[in-house]
C-alpha cells in the first residue's frame, strides 16, 4: 500500500524542523558558552547530544526517532519556558540571545505540531493496512 498523499510531505517538513532544532541548539550552545556556568553548559551540551543522535537516527529513516525526536520538543520547552531569566532577556529587547530564544521556542513549537501530526497519519495508515489485510 502506498503512503496517503499527506504523509510524505508531512514527515519531510517534520524532518526539517527536527534538523533546524539541530542548528537553533548550535547557536544556543556558542551563546551559552560565554554567558552561564560550566555546570549548565555541560548539561545543555549534553541535552543536544542527544537530540543530535535523535536527528541522526530521523536522518537514518528510523521511524522510532520521530516520537524521540516530539519528546525532545517537550522537553526543551518544559525546561526553557518557566525560566524567569529568558524572559528578562526579552524584556531587554532585539538581542542575539533573545532572537536565539523566540526563534528555538518557535521551531520547537512547529516541530511538535509536524512531528505529532506525522505521528498521527502514521497511526491511521497502519490501522487502514491492518484492516485491509
Amino acid at each position: 500500500m502506498q503512503p496517503t498523499s499527506r504523509i510524505m510531505p508531512t514527515r519531510r517538513v517534520a524532518r526539517y524542523m527536527v534538523y533546524s532544532s539541530i542548528v537553533i541548539g548550535l547557536a544556543l550552545l556558542i551563546q551559552l558558552y560565554y554567558l552561564v556556568p560550566a555546570w549548565l553548559f555541560y548539561i545543555v551540551l549534553a541535552g543536544w547530544i542527544v537530540y543530535f543522535i535523535v536527528a541522526i537516527e530521523v536522518a537514518r529513516g528510523l521511524e522510532l526517532a520521530y516520537p524521540s525526536a516530539l519528546v525532545m520538543s517537550i522537553l526543551t520547552l518544559m525546561v526553557s519556558l518557566p525560566q524567569p531569566e529568558h524572559y528578562s532577556l526579552l524584556a531587554q529587547g532585539l538581542t542575539l540571545a533573545s532572537l536565539t530564544l523566540v526563534i528555538g521556542s518557535a521551531v520547537q513549537g512547529v516541530t511538535i505540531i509536524f512531528v505529532g501530526y506525522y505521528l498521527v497519519l502514521r497511526g491511521r495508515e497502519a490501522r487502514l493496512r491492518n484492516r485491509q489485510e
